[in-house]
């Protein structure tokens, strides 16, 4: 219930502060790839579909997979800026106010990774909300390793305190991590 409402307060917080932030990465999107907002359906707690808002860090045009699945050559100039500096994230502070997305939590995989659902399911891992970050975000552990993201999942679950919530949100915020891998040209 706390992380809730510490959820509540810093999405709200990051969305009214962090407002001029949004608009002028919106408008650098718009002029970069004319389509700066993405939309994508995830998986979210108890496999309950919900849309995923970032800002858009690849081509309009590229397929809809897990991001190890998808081209380097996909990525945007400005996108790859977005990326780096994890600002491609702060759209799901929205998600995270209406309640589909945690700050931490297991990041929501898409429904067609069939084996990171099991593997997760198997570990009680999708009764969580799934978050922006967590231990597996700031250890570099993606989705190309299903098992080893799901097994990780359950171990910061399973420890989530609120000291463990502000250290991944710091870790995160201090550049720990480098985000989902894409597969080099």
């Amino acid at each position: 219930m706390l992380i809730r409402l510490l959820d509540i307060i810093f999405a709200l917080c990051g969305l009214v502060f962090g407002f001029p932030v949004l608009v002028i990465l919106t408008l650098i999107g718009l002029f970069d790839n004319g389509s700066p907002i993405f939309r994508q359906v995830r998986v979210g707690r108890n496999k309950a579909p919900f849309t995923l808002v970032k800002f858009r860090t690849m081509k309009p045009d590229t397929a809809h997979v897990a991001s190890h699945l998808a081209s380097a050559s996909a990525i945007t100039p400005f996108g790859g800026f977005l990326r780096k500096t994890k600002l491609d994230e702060l759209p799901q502070l929205w998600n995270v106010l209406l309640g589909d997305m945690s700050l931490v939590g297991p990041r929501p995989c898409l429904f067609n990774q069939q084996e990171l659902i099991d593997e997760r399911e198997q570990r009680g891992v999708l009764n969580a909300r799934p978050g922006i970050t967590g231990l597996a975000q700031v250890n570099d552990i993606d989705m190309s390793t299903p098992q080893l993201l799901a097994k990780t999942d359950a171990i910061m679950l399973e420890n989530l305190s609120i000291g463990a919530y502000f250290k991944y949100i710091f870790m995160t915020v201090a550049g720990k991590g480098s985000g989902d891998r894409v597969k080099k040209d």
